[in-house]
């Protein structure tokens, strides 16, 4: 591979990309960017505090930014079909971890939750980083379902389950949720029968009312969800600090760095909440110029879908476009009191090496995508050209 195409800005070949390759590279560049100065001015006063460095989380994120820009540009550059064929030895992989972050000593707890592995000083979530291996082995699933042996679809379908499993009892439902969800609407969009998605639907919403029964931390999160007010300094402090960030921004928001709630009364403000944040900082205008580049973005994935010839690859794009921007929805709902409170981040703005090392490769697969249609539609013209010169060579003969 050529070096030069791992590089950010001398990648001489993306003028030759498909129309919809190179507007999702400058989107997801742009998205990338705004992400960055947020991050810089949500956890500012906070790293200032705590490690006595306002740029402590900053430059720790560009370095996983660099990481994840090696991944993306690795995805973009390398044939579908071959990263296809390594997905599911990724997702057997992080299913282990996944439950080794469940054994004592082992996983390493943050908020009562055990979702990470110490890899040295390198913290590992595999949770986060299964998300794009989820999406490349349930397109390739579902869109071989006619012609697989029963056996092979009773594994995966079990092996899903057990990623599902794993991720709640760590405990986290909302990435649970948020998994389910995206391998059910790739198995919707492959044409599943009916009979067998309205069942797993039925089995996801059960479980997640029982584990929601049990874990008496959920059971609050939903309960001052309806009434956030009610316990205004108790469970429902997260959601009421959140709710008063984004009424604070107004239409044009109090400028950028100058949010108020950031400065130690909204919690995890440079995670779960940044969105909060910036509603502050740039009001309900920014909130639409964000919310109108996750629309974009969606409407440029969903053409790509539709553009793909593979019906693998079509999924491919679907489960893609449906984690990036379902995951941003989800965020920006808890932040905003539409949902219940998770811990869900934001994609390319939240804090967190792992996350954006996932985002930017599911990226960098739907590009992936919109360059491989493009280029299987110039290879048969080639071909057919060729045959021409060949025909018209003949009759002069």
């Amino acid at each position: 591979m050529n070096l030069r195409r791992l590089t950010l800005l001398f990648d001489d070949s993306v003028s030759s990309w498909a129309l919809e390759a190179r507007l999702l590279r400058w989107l997801t560049l742009v998205w990338l960017f705004m992400g960055l100065v947020m991050l810089f001015s949500a956890s500012y006063a906070v790293a200032d505090v705590r490690h006595h460095d306002g740029l402590y989380y900053f430059k720790r994120q560009i370095l996983w930014v660099l990481a994840g820009l090696i991944v993306f540009n690795i995805v973009v550059h390398l044939a579908l079909r071959k990263i296809l064929n390594i997905s599911h030895w990724f997702v057997i992989l992080l299913l282990g971890l996944i439950f080794a972050t469940l054994i004592p000593g082992l996983g390493k707890k943050a908020f009562d939750a055990s979702r990470w592995i110490a890899l040295g000083p390198i913290p590992i979530q595999p949770s986060e980083l299964i998300k794009p291996f989820l999406v490349l082995q349930s397109a390739r699933l579902f869109g071989q379902w006619e012609n697989l042996n029963p056996r092979v679809r009773l594994f995966w379908i079990g092996i899903f389950g057990l990623v599902l499993l794993g991720i709640l009892a760590q405990p986290n439902l909302s990435t649970t949720a948020l998994c389910g969800m995206t391998i059910w609407f790739i198995a919707l969009a492959a044409g599943l029968p009916y009979k067998y998605l309205g069942g797993t639907a039925l089995g996801g919403v059960l479980l997640a009312g029982l584990s929601i029964s049990i874990k008496e931390y959920q059971r609050k999160r939903v309960l001052s969800f309806l009434n956030p007010w009610a316990d205004a300094t108790g469970d429902g402090y997260q959601l009421v600090q959140s709710l008063l960030a984004v009424g604070s921004g107004r239409q044009w928001g109090a400028g950028f760095g100058l949010s108020q709630q950031k400065q130690f009364y909204l919690p995890i403000q440079d995670t779960d909440f940044i969105f909060a944040v910036f509603a502050e900082e740039f009001g309900f205008v920014g909130g639409v110029v964000l919310l109108s580049m996750l629309a974009l973005y969606a409407t440029l994935g969903l053409i790509v879908a539709l553009k793909a010839k593979h019906p693998v690859h079509r999924l491919v794009a679907i489960g893609v476009t449906i984690l990036m921007v379902g995951q941003s929805l989800l965020h920006i709902g808890v932040t905003t009191g539409a949902l219940p409170t998770t811990g869900l981040p934001l994609p390319m703005f939240s804090y967190g090496g792992n996350s954006m090392i996932a985002s930017l490769m599911a990226a960098g697969l739907l590009i992936r995508v919109a360059r491989q249609s493009s280029e299987a539609e110039v290879v048969p013209l080639q071909e057919e050209a060729e045959k021409r010169r060949k025909r018209k060579l003949f009759q002069k003969k």
